[in-house]
């Protein structure tokens, strides 16, 4: 237990580093971007008084180094500031809006996980028959396609053509649950199918790795049926590397939602970021990029954590 304490401790360590870097990143990059936030609300027929007294009222006079430091200490104490285009708190524009992302991808990751583990054990079991070679065939398809296109033939085919689904998530807060995951079903489905290969083949050859052990092989000469051996033998023992990529693609499914929520115009964090970009609110895009590089590095973590408790080996160096 000690030993998982220590691990914990020294990657929230180095998670926390990472996060100051990128959080320097961000602000470099967003600070990098051409054009001027004040010239650009104020309009072309400003005049530079009234353009350097807003940016003075924003800050935007102060140096780079100066506001940096002011953002990172504002969100130390859970200040974000505030929103240059609406001039409201940039946590109380997020917080609905991150809502609508994490449930998003919890459908999505309810629909995918459960099919691509199952599809990797059938995949194993009946390895280089037909059905593995389809099951292969399909996912490495779907993967290949880039996510907005993939959305728009579920669009084209469970949408138009066969009106079962809508085809713009626009959801509120007043939707019960079941109307809310029916609405969120669409860009769900394409998540689903952008992800689930990397789960099913990871699964699948996990397995088959296993079934080349000499336990395995003493199961087999028992007598005990191969579907037994895969799901009560080989299966448990695969799992730290089957939890670990789950968890890598459920930081995908928060962090590569901008796409997907874009094109189904989801009121969702990746469609506030694109907006916010459009419209250089830039307390905004930085906070919003912060939240993704949070999840993905806590959940990057956490699939470093899962996978040594599930394979204590992993704890002891060779």
């Amino acid at each position: 237990m000690a030993k998982i304490l220590k691990m914990v401790a020294q990657r929230l360590a180095l998670g926390l580093l990472t996060l100051f870097a990128v959080s320097l990143i961000i602000f470099l990059g967003v600070e990098l971007l051409p054009g001027d936030f004040a010239q650009e609300i104020l309009g072309q027929s400003a005049t530079p008084e009234t353009v350097a007294a807003f940016r003075r009222e924003l800050g935007l006079d102060l140096p780079w180094y100066t506001r940096y430091f002011d953002w990172l200490g504002g969100i130390f104490h859970g200040d974000f500031g505030k929103s240059f285009a609406s001039d409201r708190e940039v946590s109380e524009l997020i917080g609905g809006r991150l809502l609508n992302t994490l449930f998003l991808a919890a459908v999505a990751a309810v629909i995918s996980v459960p099919i691509a583990v199952a599809l990797g054990v059938l995949a194993a079991l009946y390895r280089n028959t037909l059905f593995d070679r389809t099951i292969n065939v399909f996912t490495l398809t779907s993967i290949s396609f880039p996510d907005f296109f993939v959305a728009y033939i579920l669009i084209l085919f469970l949408s138009v053509s066969w009106n079962i689904f809508p085809s713009i998530s626009n959801v509120s807060s007043d939707l019960g649950f079941w109307e809310h995951v029916y609405r969120v079903i669409l860009p769900a489905l394409t998540l689903t199918l952008v992800i689930i290969a990397h789960m099913m083949r990871m699964t699948r050859a996990s397995i088959i790795n296993l079934l080349a052990s000499p336990y395995i092989e003493m199961a087999m000469l028992k007598g005990i049926s191969r579907s037994r051996i895969v799901t009560h033998h080989a299966l448990p023992n695969a799992l730290a590397p089957i939890i670990n990529v789950i968890v890598i693609n459920l930081a995908f499914l928060v962090v590569g939602v901008v796409v997907v929520e874009v094109v189904f115009v989801y009121p969702g964090l990746g469609q506030l970021l694109v907006d916010s970009v459009a419209k250089r609110d830039m307390p905004v895009v930085q906070a919003s990029c912060l939240i993704f590089a949070a999840t993905y590095i806590l959940l990057n973590l956490t699939a470093d954590v899962l996978s040594k408790l599930t394979n204590p080996r992993l704890l002891h160096p060779k």
